[in-house]
């Protein structure tokens, strides 16, 4: 979705400039992938460029098969070119558009479809030009050209078969001239069909399956007929009157054998489709060789020679249970890893020597069973959970960093604290800790500097926090109740 689709078209491009007719093949042949296959961003870009492939004089001298395959690949490069071009042109893809009796041809308006069907025979046409016979298809790469042009044939064709559907059900409803154009398409849309069935005989020939060749079945002559007549009363000249019924049955049977013909021209999108979701399904069906699976030994060592049978569903269910105990095992450590990390006080050394001796009765390593029963009793399901003592939790005071109890700073002023009390939780905090702190005054503006050689003002006084155990995160914000004195 990300890829730069102009620098992608250009690398294309460049490629066709090769001297080697097998390059430029191969870089038309992924050009025709990707218009059929790719991002429609991709098609989108190649019509809205002035000018595609310009090989109409290309010609590879440099060896026998390369006169040959050259002229193949300035038939091929024509009809990439109109594809394109029929895109600017209408803006969709015809081998692409929705078909059916609401497709996009079958509910056209009589104006629209007289000029889209010209664009569908031209490029029909260019596709039908490649004209190769079968002992001309000696290769691989112009093989892979033939295949795309295949399925472009069908897919299109289809469309242009709904197109004439639709012409020949608003036929007897429009205007001279609209039905004077009508009829000239529906003859050259007669021998094109005669074209695409030669066509057809040829990819039968190189292998192509019988199934996914379509059955066209000529409209009775007696339509024709029928067109032809009503045309020339339009014109006032005079011709065998049709009654209106034989026309109506005519058309009715022209009609109905397009429509089968149309049915034909789809079973190939069916199986192409179906073949699609199967290889889908292929390959995001879980595969027990995958990177998943191979981490079976780690976790689950008694089951490595259980690998040749491991594709039933018994053994898969064996596994998943398997591997579920394991993650349970896994959970049961990290539970008795956390039990002894969060305990509220360390056992004395005599203490810790006698635990470690003795054998956990939590967790039992060999008996997974009886570990996930203890595991449910201790968190109380289905059952009394057992009584456990409070536990205790202490902090140590903490350490003053001051050279004793009577250290006091020689200051020549000091600034007194008296911070409202925070309220004390019970049975969570001890009790308020009288910090003594000593700071030397910073002068600040409106201080009233000491004389050089007369006694201080005051005392040296001591600043006293009275809070909780913890202090605050910022002591030096303002606090409610707080009164600073400057002497």
């Amino acid at each position: 979705m990300n890829v730069n689709i102009p620098q992608l078209a250009d690398t294309l491009f460049e490629r066709t400039a090769n001297s080697s007719w097998v390059v430029v093949f191969k870089a038309l042949i992924t050009t025709h992938h990707l218009m059929m296959y790719g991002n429609e961003r991709f098609i989108q870009y190649l019509a809205s460029r002035n000018t595609l492939f310009n090989l109409n004089n290309y010609l590879d001298k440099s060896a026998m098969q390369g006169y040959d395959m050259s002229t193949f690949i300035r038939r091929y490069s024509r009809y990439l070119n109109e594809k394109a071009l029929s895109y600017r042109l209408v803006a969709v893809d015809f081998t692409k558009m929705k078909r059916g009796i609401d497709g996009v041809m079958r509910t056209m308006n009589a104006e629209k479809l007289l000029k889209t069907l010209p664009i569908i025979q031209n490029q029909h046409d260019a596709l039908l030009d490649f004209d190769a016979n079968p002992n001309e298809l000696t290769n691989g790469v112009i093989n892979a050209a033939f295949m795309l042009l295949f399925k472009d044939s069908i897919r299109l064709f289809a469309a242009y078969n709904e197109g004439i559907i639709n012409l020949l059900e608003k036929y007897f409803d429009m205007k001279k001239n609209q039905c004077k154009e009508g009829l000239d398409m529906y003859k050259k849309f007669l021998s094109r069909m005669t074209k695409l069935s030669e066509f057809l005989k040829v990819a039968e020939q190189v292998g192509i399956d019988h199934g996914d060749i379509p059955d066209l079945t000529q409209a009775p002559s007696s339509l024709l007929e029928a067109l032809e007549q009503h045309l020339a009363s339009l014109e006032g000249k005079k011709t065998k009157e049709v009654s209106a019924a034989s026309r109506a049955s005519a058309l009715s049977c022209a009609v109905s054998t397009l429509a089968n013909t149309g049915m034909s021209l789809s079973r190939m999108d069916e199986k192409e489709k179906q073949q699609a979701l199967e290889e889908e399904q292929a390959r995001l069906m879980p595969n027990l060789s995958s990177d998943l699976f191979d981490l079976q030994p780690v976790f689950v060592p008694a089951v490595q020679g259980t690998a040749a049978t491991a594709t039933s569903a018994g053994n898969y269910f064996k596994f998943c249970v398997t591997f579920v105990k394991n993650w349970f095992s896994v959970l049961l450590l990290a539970f008795k890893y956390l039990d002894d990390v969060l305990q509220p006080t360390v056992p004395p050394p005599s203490q810790r020597a006698t635990s470690a001796n003795q054998p956990s009765g939590k967790i039992l390593a060999n008996d997974l069973d009886s570990s996930l029963a203890n595991l449910v009793g201790n968190l109380g399901f289905g059952g009394t959970p057992s009584k456990k003592s409070d536990m205790q939790w202490t902090q140590p005071a903490e350490k003053k960093l001051t050279g004793g109890t009577n250290w006091q700073a020689k200051t020549s002023t000091s600034t007194t604290w008296n911070p409202n009390p925070l309220p004390t939780l019970p049975h969570m905090v001890p009790a308020p800790v009288a910090y003594q702190v000593t700071t030397p005054q910073v002068p600040v503006y409106g201080m009233v500097p000491p004389q050089i050689g007369a006694a201080p003002l005051m005392a040296p006084q001591s600043v006293i926090y009275t809070q909780p155990g913890l202090r605050p995160t910022n002591p030096f914000a303002p606090v409610s109740g707080t009164q600073i004195q400057f002497m």
